[in-house]
């Protein structure tokens, strides 16, 4: 088995506390190790080897963004977007922005972004890239924007 990896709040659908058995059978167990969020661990393997371990996997399962809790503590999803440019040999790029929710869900109170990090020929191209990021990655990028966010508002 893999190297076991902590799994940030907000990367599963599975509810805390203690996961079914890997029997099939109705028997839960805990440990420390398979304990609910914040310090949820999970193998590699579990992590990496499902469908929607990356973005566009997880569009694709889900048919809606994931949701990420970011180092602030505040609710974020996800969303892709890819832009033309002038460069004739990558026309397209390709970002991503945070929308940052209210704590009641409500509605949109902010957003982050993170800089140009995909280019490509077409739109197709840089969409799957931006698909085949990780979604471990994408709550890194999250966590970036918000010290870029934090760095930006601080006083020098």
């Amino acid at each position: 088995m893999g190297e076991r990896v902590p799994v940030p709040f907000g990367l599963s659908n599975d509810p805390p506390g203690p996961r079914p058995s890997p029997n099939g059978d109705d028997a839960s167990h805990e440990s420390s190790e398979e304990a609910g969020p914040p310090h949820a661990t999970f193998s590699d393997h579990e992590v990496h080897a499902t469908e929607d371990a990356t973005l566009g996997g997880y569009f694709k399962v889900h048919e809606r963004p994931p949701a990420f809790e970011g180092l602030d503590g505040q609710p974020y999803s996800v969303s892709i977007e890819v832009e033309r440019t002038p460069d004739l040999i990558h026309p397209f790029v390709g970002y991503l922005v945070f929308p940052r929710w209210a704590e009641t869900g409500l509605g949109i109170v902010g957003h982050l972004e993170t800089p140009t990090l995909w280019e490509g020929t077409t739109r197709a191209e840089v969409v799957e890239q931006i698909g085949e990021t990780p979604l471990l990655r994408v709550k890194a990028l999250l966590d970036e924007a918000i010290r870029r966010a934090r760095e930006d508002v601080s006083p020098t």
